[in-house]
């Protein structure tokens, strides 16, 4: 008898089948779900993040571009004893003179995100366009607003202040 188990299966008459067979190449379905859920997870976890972000780096380049206009301000007052003003104040060509203005001829800033306002604040601790009136021609001082665009990224968001005394605000707070 221990020479019949000594001998391979097919010399003994049993068939020889593998233990499993080969599938086809390719992914099941399960294991294609699983990739899906794993890369869903990792979107929840990363979107978050990005948006914040991206708030925060549109925010920064509006304080920049606040701070050139203000700069341009101060070329204009050198010039004409007078700031640029009014609502042409922000979209109209900068020639120099208080009649002219800052140059930026969308009325908003380079990434369409925030509105430019040049005014004269009703709270000189707020920055909010609530109480916010235009400057007046032979302006002496000024504000420089940005306020969020509705829709925007940045909705929801506080609005960005420069003045001519060099105070900056976002919302209430310092920047």
């Amino acid at each position: 008898m221990s020479a019949f188990l000594a001998r391979p299966l097919a010399q003994r008459g049993l068939p020889i089948k593998p233990l499993r067979q080969p599938r086809p190449g390719g992914f099941s379905l399960v294991e294609l779900l699983l990739v899906l859920v794993i890369v869903a997870v990792l979107a929840a976890l990363a979107l978050p993040s990005y948006r914040g972000y991206a708030v925060r780096a549109s925010r920064v380049a509006t304080q920049a571009e606040l701070l050139q206009m203000a700069s341009t301000q101060e070329k204009i007052y050198l010039n004409s004893q007078s700031y640029a003003y009014g609502a042409r104040g922000i979209d109209a060509p900068y020639d120099g003179s208080a009649s002219g203005g800052l140059g930026f001829a969308s009325g908003r800033t380079r990434d369409g995100q925030y509105e430019l306002w040049l005014v004269s604040l009703a709270l000189s601790t707020q920055c909010s366009a609530d109480g916010a009136v235009p400057t007046e021609p032979g302006a002496k001082s000024y504000v420089l607003l940005a306020k969020p665009v509705a829709g925007g990224l940045q909705q929801g968001q506080a609005s960005l202040c420069v003045a001519d005394n060099g105070r900056r605000l976002w919302g209430n707070s310092p920047w």
